[in-house]
């Protein structure tokens, strides 16, 4: 998970616009399975949940001129925290997934 506190809130609609410009830089990146952007409901923190691979193809995303970028388009200096996923339910596919 990534997550920032901008300078000033923003509204959904903003954030909307502002995660469209950027959505097409994670398509096909290795190893990334799915993004979703956060906003918080008072408007003043944005960022992603992704589902990886694995850990080390998130790091090979969170390199130093990704934070330059984030901190360019937001204002703000990025934080990463790392979870553990063990078991995916996925309604989409109707399937659940678990890795050993």
């Amino acid at each position: 998970m990534t997550a920032f506190q901008l300078p000033k809130p923003i509204t959904r609609e903003e954030a909307r616009r502002i995660f469209l410009s950027t959505a097409p830089t994670y398509q096909g990146v290795a190893g990334l399975i799915r993004k979703c952007y956060i906003l918080s409901q008072d408007g003043k923190t944005a960022g992603g949940i992704y589902l990886w691979n694995s850990r080390a193809e998130a790091e090979a995303l969170y390199t130093e001129s990704w934070r330059v970028f984030v901190r360019e388009k937001y204002g703000t200096d990025p934080s990463v925290t790392y979870f553990d996923t063990p078991v995916v339910v996925d309604n989409l596919t109707h399937q659940i997934l678990s890795n050993e």
